[in-house]
């Protein structure tokens, strides 16, 4: 079961990685929707953290990097600083949880350090579920607010894109991944302790025994001086 979870961890921590990775290369934070009150069918505008992207009927897409970082607006530029670290994240996680593995070389044969080592980088990938739900969340809540504010106008109001729906699903199974981590290690290290109880509930019955064959000790010499 131990190995089954493990082998489980990794293959949802290397989707993970693939999805933070799509996520922050993708255009398609925010999506032009409305120009007055047609809707865009001819052209589209794709926004997103390093470049934007227009096409036109009948045009291949171009598209072009931001010249400068300040051209951003707030969200998309915080947005770019939390990807790239939840992708550092994601990539640390998945060293750190290889290293801990049941089959993995790197802590020997100590149980113990195998297994603070896979709770570490459960952790990590719990840091890493922040990071992209973070920016998501605040790029999503940033549209929805424009698009039904008056006075924004109605050319500069966007929809939400593509990646924003990849970065949810995404911090959803690195949310898993942490947690199905940390719960193995949390059962793991309550059967750690299990041994070191017995023996101390051993030891009580002992110490408990011991007094009791104390206590009538001297009762039972007494009678015997009493009958002599």
């Amino acid at each position: 079961m131990r190995a089954k979870l493990e082998v489980l961890a990794l293959v949802l921590g290397s989707i993970g990685l693939c999805g933070t990775i799509a996520v922050t290369a993708l255009p398609m934070w925010r999506v032009s929707a409305f120009i007055g009150a047609n809707l865009i069918v001819m052209e589209e505008l794709w926004e997103g953290l390093w470049m934007n992207c227009y096409r036109q009927a009948d045009i291949n897409m171009q598209c072009k990097v931001y010249d400068s970082l300040l051209i951003l607006p707030p969200d998309l530029q915080a947005a770019r600083g939390l990807m790239c670290v939840s992708i550092v994240l994601v990539v640390l996680s998945l060293f750190v949880t290889g290293c801990g593995t049941k089959k993995s070389n790197c802590c020997g044969d100590n149980p113990k350090s195998k297994n603070i080592t896979l709770a570490l980088g459960g952790s990590f990938y719990l840091l890493s579920f922040l990071t992209t739900l973070i920016p998501v969340s605040w790029v999503a809540h940033t549209v929805i607010r424009n698009f039904y504010s008056p006075l924004v106008v109605d050319s500069q109001k966007r929809e939400l894109g593509e990646a924003l729906f990849i970065g949810w699903a995404t911090s959803g199974i690195l949310l898993i991944t942490g947690v199905i981590l940390l719960s193995s290690y949390c059962k793991r290290r309550s059967k750690e302790e299990e041994p070191y109880s017995d023996v101390h509930l051993i030891a009580v019955s002992i110490q408990k025994e011991g007094s009791v064959y104390l206590g009538r000790t001297p009762s039972s010499s007494y009678k015997h001086q009493e009958y002599v």
